[in-house]
């Protein structure tokens, strides 16, 4: 079967080929830097002493749970 679609379509194709290749570009991109920021996050908590993450409500345990916050479901 063929298709043939004339110009206007097969730009709109192409856009929307290289806004599919670009959006999964940026997020393997974005992903690890993530994960290095959190991380980053983790590392300046763990450094903390006990009463300092007291006052700021947290407790040793529950450091990694307050950075990934938003990736879990409560």
């Amino acid at each position: 079967m063929t298709i043939r679609l004339n110009q206007d379509q097969n730009i709109r194709l192409s856009t929307g080929l290289a806004a599919r290749v670009l959006g999964w570009l940026t997020r393997a991109i974005e992903v690890p830097n993530l994960h290095l920021s959190r991380r980053a996050q983790i590392d300046v908590l763990e450094q903390k002493s006990d009463a300092e993450l007291a006052k700021m409500g947290l407790r040793r345990d529950l450091i990694a749970y307050h950075v990934y916050n938003d990736l879990f479901y409560a």
